[in-house]
């Protein structure tokens, strides 16, 4: 049978009206559900009205793996008794690193389906218990175990694959992918909550400073360019990935709180509409068509842009899954940004900067932010929530008035990929 293309539409609107985060970073004395409540009191103490916990009908929590992290499975319930929120369902969504953007999907639905009217959905993750090689071996349990695993490959080995393939197929450098990380640094240092409050400046002129104070050779470096290429400050991980091209393991939580939008502004004097929601299935990185471009990132944004009756003309800002920085500049060409290959262009001429004429992960991306796998997905749409609202601070973006942002969630070697339009009413 052939299959029908159709146009997909929310049975009823959603509205975000609230969000909140826990400080992203490595917090050996805090747990799972420690992070989820910091996370959830910082949304209610930021909400514009009064808040009755008790009207919270139904709950939705993304987490990719408290059972390798943690040793902790059944993480939802454990995380509704702590916020008092019993004895209304709650549920764990497990898709890679979507796992929250996954939970936010289900979170709409309810709401659209006509069944909720208010329903929290959030993301958590607690890294650092384990050392580093440790992550590694957890996270590569999102790969394909028959496949890609077996052949050695890692997080940074998949996506050094997808770099050097970039750089094949359009001449992409090496200082592409470096003033991606400089960019998101820059703005990760306007960020309270973010993991690294530095800019790469900042971070090289530390360096020199500590060779000075322990009567080292002291580094000569002019530039940012010139502490990135340094081995020694930043080594290779995969090449052509290098430390700073990464983003780290972090411990955090994120979450949003839905309504339909008809009683939106009994919590919100300017709530933000959830416009256009896609997930979309693409095929395990090595059964994949090219290297280059991920095609669930493809559909999903389609689904995503067609629901919210958009272009990407339209666009304002948004926050993409740049886990490494070459996933940065597929996700710009992939949700239409720029042509393929256009992305590296983009970033030298700035156009992805906060001033640019297409601002990508002002908040400082999971590169500077961080990356708790499970909360990033919500995370993100916190950002765009913020600066739709003027609420960025020193961080919002420079175009006037934005009212559309987009949001990019990639789990495992691409085989998931959430994409939501949120829009605020003019």
């Amino acid at each position: 049978m052939a299959t029908i293309s159709k146009k997909r539409q929310l049975g009823r609107q959603v509205s975000i009206v609230g969000g909140g985060l826990s400080q992203f970073g490595a917090f050996p004395e805090k747990d799972t559900r420690d992070l989820f409540v910091e996370a959830f009191q910082d949304m209610v103490q930021n909400m514009d009205r009064g808040f009755d916990i008790e009207d919270i009908e139904c709950a939705y929590v993304g987490n990719y793996s408290s059972d390798l992290f943690e040793h902790q499975g059944h993480t939802a319930p454990i995380v509704a008794d702590w916020l008092g929120i019993t004895p209304i369902p709650i549920t764990r969504i497990e898709n890679a690193c979507a796992s929250s953007g996954s939970a936010l999907r289900e979170g709409v639905m309810a709401i659209a389906s006509g069944m909720y009217d208010v329903v929290l959905v959030g993301g958590m993750e607690k890294m650092t218990n384990l050392p580093t090689d440790g992550v590694t071996d957890v996270l590569a349990s999102a790969a394909d175990g028959l496949y890609e695993v077996p052949a050695g490959l890692t997080f940074p080995g998949i996506f050094g694959a997808i770099a050097k393939a970039h750089m094949d197929k359009y001449e992409t450098n090496l200082d592409h992918l470096l003033k991606v990380a400089i960019k998101n640094h820059s703005n990760g240092a306007l960020n309270s909550k973010a993991q690294f409050q530095q800019t790469v400046t900042e971070m090289m002129e530390r360096r020199i400073s500590r060779a000075q104070e322990r009567g080292q050779e002291v580094p000569d470096y002019k530039t940012d360019m010139d502490f990135l290429n340094d081995p020694r400050a930043n080594p290779w991980i995969a090449w052509p990935l290098r430390l700073y091209d990464c983003a780290p393991i972090t411990d955090g939580a994120s979450c949003v709180l839905l309504v339909s939008k008809e009683i939106a502004h009994n919590f919100a004097d300017t709530p933000i509409d959830i416009a256009g929601i896609g997930q979309a299935t693409g095929k395990p990185l090595h059964d994949s068509d090219e290297l280059t471009s991920l095609s669930a990132a493809k559909a999903a944004s389609q689904q995503a842009y067609d629901m919210a009756g958009i272009t990407v003309a339209d666009i304002d800002l948004a926050e993409v899954h740049d886990c490494f920085t070459i996933a940065e500049i597929v996700a710009t060409e992939d949700l239409g940004f720029f042509a393929p290959g256009e992305g590296p262009r983009a970033v030298d001429e700035g156009r992805t900067a906060r001033d640019g004429d297409h601002p990508i992960n002002t908040s400082g991306g999971l590169k500077a932010k961080g990356h708790p796998v499970g909360a990033s997905g919500v995370g993100q749409v916190i950002e765009i929530y913020k600066q739709l609202r003027g609420e960025a601070g020193e961080r919002q973006v420079k175009k006037a008035d934005p009212t559309v942002g987009v949001t990019h969630n990639v789990g495992g070697t691409g085989g998931t990929c959430v994409v939501n339009v949120l829009r605020r009413e003019s």
